[in-house]
Formats: C-alpha cells, sequence, structure tokens
C-alpha cells in the first residue's frame, strides 16, 4: 500500500493523452492534480509530499478554490510529479536539470544565454517595456502583432517615440502575410477563422504605417508557418513558441542574452535575419 512518502509516477503514456497535455497547457494545476489520482492512484496527502504543500492547499487546487501562479511553485510541481520534459514544455517551464554525458547536471547555469523563463508574457511585461525603452533596435517577429504593437495599449506601442524626431531607434517589424496559405493553417492551428486573422494582421500594418514619421520603422510580411515569437532590444531577446490550440504571448518566454560563445541568441538572430530577407517588405 502506498503511502505518502512514495514517489509519484505517472505512466509515460498518461502524459501523452490529450486531456492531461490540454490541462498543462492551460496551466490547470487542479486537472494535472486530479490526474495524478487517476493515473497514479495518488492521494492527496501523496501529491502533497510530493510537491511541498499542505494536504489542504492540494485540495483547495484539485476543487478549484486556489489557483497557482508562481513559477518556483509550477517547478516544484513538476519535480514532485516527474513530469518529462515535455510535459514540462507544455506547463512552460525549462527541462528538467536531467544528467548529460558525463555525469553533470543540466541546469540553466550551463546555458548562460537562458538568463530567465517566465510562464507567459505577462509575466516578463515589465522587463520587455523597460528594455524597449532604452534600445537603439527592436526587432519583433510575430503573426498580427496587435498585442504587440498594433494597438495603444499594446505592450510595446508606448515604448516607442511620439514625436517628429524622437530618439533614433530602428524598429523592424515581421507579420504573417495575410494573403499566404501559412495564414489559413495558423488561423485553423489557433480556432480563428483566416478572415479574422487577416483582417488582425492589415490592422496592425496600418497602424504601424502611422509611426513612420516619428521612428525608423519598416513592416514586412512573411509567408511561412510561424514556428517562434521574438523580440530583440538590442542584445537581449524574449523568445517564445507558436504551437496548435495557443498564441505565442500564452508560451513560457525564454529571456537570452548575447554571450561571445553562445548559439541560442546567435541563431534566433540570424533566423529573424533569414525570414527579413525572404520577405515583402510594405512599410
Amino acid at each position: 500500500m502506498a503511502t505518502a512518502l512514495d514517489p509519484i509516477e505517472l505512466p509515460n503514456w498518461a502524459w501523452e493523452r490529450a486531456e492531461v497535455r490540454q490541462a498543462l497547457r492551460a496551466r490547470d494545476i487542479g486537472a494535472v492534480f486530479r490526474h495524478a489520482q487517476q493515473y497514479a492512484g495518488a492521494s492527496q496527502a501523496r501529491i502533497a509530499t510530493a510537491t511541498g504543500m499542505t494536504q489542504a492547499r492540494v485540495n483547495e487546487i484539485i476543487n478549484g478554490r486556489r489557483e497557482v501562479s508562481r513559477l518556483d511553485v509550477y517547478e516544484r510541481i513538476a519535480d514532485g510529479l516527474h513530469m518529462p520534459d515535455d510535459a514540462r514544455h507544455l506547463l512552460g517551464l525549462a527541462a528538467s536539470r536531467e544528467r548529460l554525458s558525463g555525469g553533470a547536471a543540466f541546469d540553466l547555469a550551463a546555458f548562460p544565454e537562458v538568463v530567465r523563463v517566465y510562464a507567459a508574457q505577462r509575466s516578463a511585461a515589465e522587463e520587455i517595456q523597460q528594455q524597449a525603452r532604452e534600445a537603439s533596435e527592436l526587432d519583433v517577429l510575430a503573426v498580427r502583432g496587435l498585442g504587440l504593437i498594433g494597438l495603444n495599449d499594446s505592450l510595446l506601442r508606448a515604448c516607442l517615440p511620439r514625436e517628429q524626431g524622437g530618439k533614433g531607434l530602428q524598429v523592424r517589424i515581421a507579420l504573417l502575410d495575410p494573403d499566404s496559405d501559412a495564414l489559413g493553417r495558423r488561423a485553423a492551428e489557433i480556432g480563428e477563422s483566416a478572415e479574422s486573422l487577416a483582417s488582425g494582421v492589415r490592422l496592425a500594418e496600418a497602424r504601424l504605417r502611422e509611426l513612420a514619421g516619428t521612428c525608423n520603422i519598416s513592416v514586412w510580411k512573411y509567408r511561412m508557418l510561424p514556428t517562434w515569437r521574438l523580440i530583440r532590444t538590442d542584445s537581449t531577446m524574449f523568445v517564445g513558441a507558436f504551437d496548435a490550440g495557443w498564441e505565442g504571448h500564452e508560451s513560457a518566454t525564454y529571456k537570452v542574452m548575447e554571450t561571445p560563445h553562445g548559439p541560442l541568441f546567435r541563431g534566433f538572430r540570424r533566423m529573424f535575419e533569414a525570414i527579413i530577407d525572404g520577405a515583402e517588405r510594405t512599410v
């Protein structure tokens, strides 16, 4: 008979079930705990011990009376339930501390470019805005870009010069071509009509055209299916992922800084330049 001290191990196939993956994407920890009860036979006491909580707290989460929002708590839950890396990514976390060849433990210290992981863009919003206000270069790779820079209350709009002769900020925005086949595929992935998504892109493009007199801005339309969502402010990037069922701002956001020998910053910047090279400039 299992005790509260026994580790919790869900079978590998359980982490691949659609309802489990959806709970992870939605960060619905109550549902995740219920799946742990269902597929691992874990009691509330075992879940509490494994995740460093009280049983009363676990009960509140399972019954929807309390939510989890702190990244360190997500980490404790992922560790306590022995989540595989794919499940951790769906929850918005970096890969677990696995053993690499030679016995060295993997953690973010082994990859000094990745200096912070945010559960979603909203958690990084204040830092992104601060970086943008101080930057001389701003690159954005998005789908429609309304929430990032297209609307008055969007994340980056207020960080840009508002008057003629403002600071010498160079801005490059890459948006998904509203007439491309990729836009239809992306719309289907997020359950939106192609017409609605295309209208959003065109609105963002029109609003960005209004900024042409206040800063050095260029807008490009690319035609490939989007994979990465990127904001670069000089030597810092904030990177998220596009996937079926969620938009880029819902993804975990990785803060990546340029280092002399790290491949990630250079790789993402090379990708952005390649997309621009193959895109059509419209502003």
